[in-house]
């Protein structure tokens, strides 16, 4: 019988659901804050359900001899080695979709707070204070919420505004149209725009290194004059130093955060502002979400220990026993030619065709597409909250059409994959096969053929077919201090469009990255991770 180990607080709920799936469940809620005394027993246990207060750490990891499965009862993972719980093949899944009407609904719950002063007037009326005058409100009717960010939670949140009577916009380059027309919403194209007519901006994307900041000082004093801005959903998306110079200045009329940059939020800026309402961090802390999450985190680890099934995870394919063999390397290779598209995509995805040609299209696609789909949405919606299970759900929401092709072999490789990625604004493509070494490689983009295998970090560029590129594009890589390890090539025909790919030892800083793209023959560039 396998053993689960549960140190975190979690639903009562979920040991009845272990026991009854024949799973041995220990139930030590506060384990996870004795890290030494966890690493003690955790030898002990074939799986284990956390929430936040367990980190679980690679020093941990490797103490778990048993340890097959992490369960995470809630979306967010930074708790977790991810990396090296994949090197012990040990499978880590969470509940992406447990928490998001809760969330949803803190953050209308922040608002209505911040519009009326609530905390504040009931602070001075326990005071005896009584003043009426002082806490002069506003109504939210008729007045125009600005979303930056409406994939699951956000559209929820629009469908509650909408709901109170208010006019919805949302920025989200990757939000469709025909998404934003279901949901009764103004999609905005430049996130300017929304803070100019935002009478409440509120924040629902996840945390990345290109939603980093995307609040900075300068787009806040770009806020209309007596807006009130929200955040329940990942600290470091906004200054909050120049939130609160925004507030003792009056151009901000309000603030509401769930969230910081460092928490526990012990200390922080915001603290001492005023017309600031803080909760700490209360967004999936309701009942009802507590419990969505513990009863689906050990429906699904039973499901692993007991059956094999893998559900949500974060670092595994949902893929049988029987086809692993043969699908792995195919399935790495469409997470190759996702991630490329994803991480070179800027603007709203419509349509994602994929072509299996030859061998691979006799497969079970399910999980090769699903691999792929899951790969070129992680770097638009962020990590943890797209696997292989919810991806066709996520791209579902989004108003994202994915459409699948078999074809019989042809070509110089006779089977491949090819991906074909549609956007408000051009098409893409991209394809690639395995070799005989069993490993992927790229052999067309955009149309151009070349031939390329996947590095770690990777540069691409899309350049005029000139003399002395290459050579520029050396010097500029070389001042850099990045070093070359491979270099594909690619034209669609003598001085037309070019493309390069290249491998490199290191990453590449988004100033450096200007200075590459700032190359007179270059077109566009892109750093890579893979």
């Amino acid at each position: 019988m396998p053993k689960v180990l549960i140190s975190d607080k979690l639903s009562e709920a979920a040991l009845t659901i272990f026991r009854d799936n024949g799973v041995e469940v220990d139930f030590q809620p506060d384990l996870g804050k004795d890290p030494e005394k966890l690493a003690e027993v955790i030898g002990g246990y074939d799986g284990l359900a956390i929430r936040s207060a367990t980190k679980v750490t690679a020093d941990l990891i490797a103490r778990a001899d048993r340890l097959t499965v992490i369960g995470r009862a809630g979306i967010g993972v930074d708790n977790v080695d991810i990396p090296a719980a994949t090197a012990r093949g040990i499978v880590v899944m969470n509940t992406p979709f447990g928490n998001s009407i809760t969330t949803a609904e803190h953050a209308i719950a922040l608002m209505f707070a911040c519009a009326r002063q609530i905390p504040e007037a009931d602070a001075s009326t326990r005071a005896g204070k009584w003043e009426k005058n002082r806490f002069m409100g506003v109504e939210i009717t008729g007045k125009t919420l600005g979303l930056i960010g409406c994939g699951n939670i956000g559209s929820v949140v629009a469908t509650r505004a909408i709901g109170l009577k208010m006019k919805v916009i949302a920025y989200d380059p990757f939000l469709s149209p025909e998404r934003a027309t279901g949901l009764g919403v103004e999609k905005i194209a430049d996130l300017d725009e929304l803070l100019a007519r935002a009478d409440f901006v509120s924040l629902h994307l996840p945390r990345t290194e290109t939603t980093a900041n995307i609040l900075s000082a300068e787009r806040i004093a770009r806020m209309k004059p007596g807006a009130r801005l929200i955040n329940c959903a990942r600290g470091g998306l906004v200054d909050e130093e120049a939130v609160v110079a925004a507030l003792r200045e009056g151009r901000l009329a309000g603030a509401a955060f769930d969230v910081f940059s460092v928490e526990p939020a012990r200390e922080n800026p915001l603290f001492h502002a005023p017309n600031v309402v803080c909760t700490p961090h209360l967004g999936a802390a309701t009942t009802e979400a507590q419990e969505n999450v513990a009863l689906q985190v050990a429906e699904q680890m039973s499901e692993y220990l007991m059956k094999g099934a893998i559900s949500n995870a974060l670092n595994a394919p949902s893929v049988t026993a029987e086809e692993a063999p043969i699908l792995r390397p195919w399935i790495a290779l469409a997470e190759v030619l996702g991630g490329f598209a994803g991480q070179v995509t800027r603007s709203a995805i419509r349509e994602i065709e994929i072509e299996y040609v030859g061998r691979v299209g006799k497969m079970n696609l399910n999980p090769l597409t699903s691999a792929l789909t899951a790969s070129l949405l992680k770097p638009l919606v962020g990590e943890g909250v797209v696997n292989m299970v919810s991806a066709p759900l996520v791209a579902r929401e989004r108003g994202i059409r994915i459409t699948e092709t078999r074809k019989d072999e042809q070509g110089a490789y006779g089977t491949y994959i090819r991906l074909v990625v549609t956007t408000e604004s051009q098409t893409r493509s991209v394809a690639g096969t395995i070799f005989s070494d069993g490993k992927p490689r790229f052999i067309q983009i955009k149309g151009i053929n070349l031939e390329a295998e996947p590095q770690p970090y990777m540069l691409y560029t899309t350049n005029a077919d000139v003399p002395g590129y290459i050579g520029a594009l050396g010097t500029t890589l070389g001042a850099l201090e990045v070093n070359i390890a491979t270099f594909a090539l690619g034209r669609a025909k003598k001085g037309g469009e070019a493309i390069a790919l290249l491998g490199i030892d290191s990453e590449i800083p988004p100033e450096a990255l200007a200075r590459i793209e700032a190359l007179p023959q270059v077109g566009h560039a892109r750093f890579l991770r893979f």
